[in-house]
C-alpha cells in the first residue's frame, strides 16, 4: 500500500518545478499513475515524462502567440512518441542533425514545419535536409551558401535564414549563451559577414532568402532581452530593405525560455514573453516604417523541461564530518548538467511515510568521478535509508538528449504518464546493447 510522502501539509497538487499533473497527496503520482507503480514495473533509473503537462506547454505558446510559427527545439528531448505530440499539436520542429531529421521522417513530420539548424552541418545532412523538403535551412557560415546552393535539384528553390550574431549576452551559464560575438554560432553584423551572406545568398538563384535568425541563450528568466534582440533585428530587417530594396517576411528569434528547478524559481511565461517582443517588434517597426515579419520562436526546455521527473533508488547513505551523501543507482549519465553547468536541482522522497525532520544531503551517483554530483544541500528526511526512491523533476530536456554510456552504464528508459496509464516510449538499453557495438578484435 503506498502511502503519504513525508510529513509537511500537503497541497492538492505540486507547484514549480514539478510537472502540471504531480500530485503528492495521498501519494506521489503522475498523469494520474502513482510513481512508486513506475519504479516498481520499469526499474531505476528512469525518465518519466508527463504527455499532459508537455501537451498544455505547446498550447500555451500558441495560444499566447497565434500568429507565430512555433517550432519545438528538437535538442532538448526528441524520441519518436515526442516528435508525434509535437506533430499533433501543430508545431513544427527546429532539428539540428542528420539523426534528428531521420527521427522526424520516421513519424512523417511534415516537412515544411521543420527547419534545420546548426553550425557545421555536413554535406550529407545539408543533401538530406533538402531531399526531404525542409521548410527552412538556417545558414551559419559563408562556406554553407554555394555548398547548400549545388545541392538544389532544378527547378527548386530552397528558403533559408540568415544566423546572425546580435551581441546580446543572456542565459544561465556561459556554455550556453550564443548571442554574443566570440562563440562559434551566427554571422557576425560587425565583421560585415551578415551582410556578406545577404548579398552571396541573393546571387544564389536556388536558394531564396526568407528572413534572418538569431539565438541568445539558453535559460532566459526575464523578457527583456528577447525585447532588445527584436529591436535589433528589425533594425536589421530595415538595413537589408534599404540596401537591397526587398522587404524578407520572417523573423526568427531562437528559443531559450528559462524554466524552474528549484521551489523558489519561476519560469518565463509564453504570455510575459510574447506581449514583451509583439510589442517591441510592432514599435520598432512603425518607426523604420517597416511591415511586422512573420515571427517564428523556438521553444525547447520551456515545453519538454517541466514535463520530466526522474525516479531513482538510493543505494547508500554516508556521513562524513561535514557532508551527508545520498548515492543512487544514476548519475551523470542520465544528467550531466550539473557537472557541465553548475545545474541546480530539488528532490523529494517518494513511497513512504516518514516522520523524521528533514537535513540537507549531497544527492550523488554512481559513476566513478568526485563531480558526479545530482543536486547539492537537497532537504530529504534524515532516516533516507538504501532501498528508498527519490523524484527529480524539471528533467525533461537536456537529460534523455545528453545522457551517455559512461562507465558502460546503460541509459534509462522514458515512460510516458497519461489520464491513469503508462508507457514505454523509449526502452532501457541493456548491457546486450552495448556489447553488439563492440566488434571486438
Amino acid at each position: 500500500m503506498l502511502q503519504q510522502d513525508q510529513t509537511r501539509p500537503e497541497t492538492p497538487s505540486a507547484a514549480e518545478p514539478w510537472s502540471a499533473t504531480t500530485r503528492f497527496h495521498p501519494y506521489a503520482a503522475t498523469g494520474g499513475v502513482p510513481l512508486m507503480d513506475v519504479a516498481e514495473r520499469y526499474g531505476t533509473p528512469a525518465y518519466v515524462v508527463d504527455e499532459a503537462d508537455l501537451r498544455g506547454r505547446c498550447r500555451a505558446f500558441r495560444a499566447a502567440l497565434p500568429d507565430a510559427d512555433i517550432l519545438y527545439a528538437a535538442k532538448a528531448f526528441l524520441c519518436r512518441a515526442m516528435a508525434t505530440w509535437i506533430r499533433e499539436e501543430g508545431l513544427g520542429l527546429d532539428v539540428c542533425s542528420g539523426g534528428e531529421l531521420a527521427i522526424a521522417r520516421s513519424v512523417g513530420f511534415p516537412a515544411e514545419r521543420i527547419v534545420f539548424h546548426g553550425n557545421a552541418k555536413t554535406p550529407h545532412e545539408l543533401l538530406e535536409a533538402v531531399e526531404y523538403g525542409v521548410g527552412r535551412i538556417v545558414v551559419d557560415n559563408l562556406a554553407e551558401i554555394p555548398r547548400l546552393a549545388v545541392l538544389v535539384p532544378p527547378g527548386r528553390r530552397q528558403k533559408v535564414l540568415l544566423r546572425v550574431i546580435p551581441d546580446i549576452e543572456a542565459g544561465a551559464h556561459a556554455a550556453i549563451r550564443t548571442g554574443g560575438e566570440g562563440q562559434k554560432f551566427g554571422l557576425s553584423i560587425a565583421s560585415g559577414d551578415a551582410a556578406a551572406a545577404v548579398t552571396r545568398v541573393l546571387r544564389q538563384p536556388e536558394l531564396e532568402l526568407v528572413g534572418l535568425h538569431c539565438h541568445l541563450g539558453s535559460q532566459i528568466f526575464a523578457a527583456e532581452p528577447y525585447e532588445q534582440a527584436a529591436r535589433v533585428m528589425v533594425e536589421q530587417l530595415a538595413l537589408v530593405r534599404d540596401t537591397y530594396g526587398i522587404v524578407l517576411p520572417q523573423l526568427d528569434l531562437g528559443g531559450g525560455q528559462g524554466i524552474a528547478y528549484l521551489g523558489t524559481e519561476h519560469g518565463l511565461t509564453p504570455g510575459g514573453y510574447a506581449r514583451t517582443v509583439v510589442k517591441a517588434m510592432e514599435e520598432r517597426c512603425a518607426a523604420l516604417g517597416l511591415p511586422v515579419p512573420r515571427l517564428t520562436i523556438e521553444p525547447g526546455r520551456s515545453i519538454s523541461g517541466p514535463a520530466g521527473l526522474t525516479l531513482y533508488r538510493v543505494i547508500a547513505v554516508k556521513r562524513t564530518l561535514t557532508r551527508t551523501f545520498v548515492a543512487v543507482d544514476g548519475g551523470m549519465s542520465d544528467n550531466p548538467r550539473p557537472s557541465l553547468y553548475g545545474a541546480r536541482y530539488t528532490a523529494r522522497l517518494i513511497g513512504r511515510r516518514s516522520t523524521a525532520p528533514a537535513r540537507q544531503v549531497t544527492l550523488v551517483g554512481h559513476h566513478c568521478e568526485a563531480g558526479d554530483v545530482i543536486a547539492e544541500s537537497v532537504p530529504l528526511p534524515a532516516d533516507v535509508r538504501p532501498g528508498d526512491v527519490v523524484a527529480v523533476p524539471a528533467t525533461g530536456a537536456y537529460h534523455y538528449s545528453m545522457a551517455s554510456t559512461y562507465n558502460l552504464t546503460g541509459r534509462p528508459p522514458v515512460i510516458a504518464v497519461a489520464d491513469g496509464a503508462a508507457r514505454v516510449v523509449v526502452r532501457r538499453e541493456e548491457i546486450d546493447d552495448l556489447l553488439r557495438r563492440d566488434v571486438g578484435l
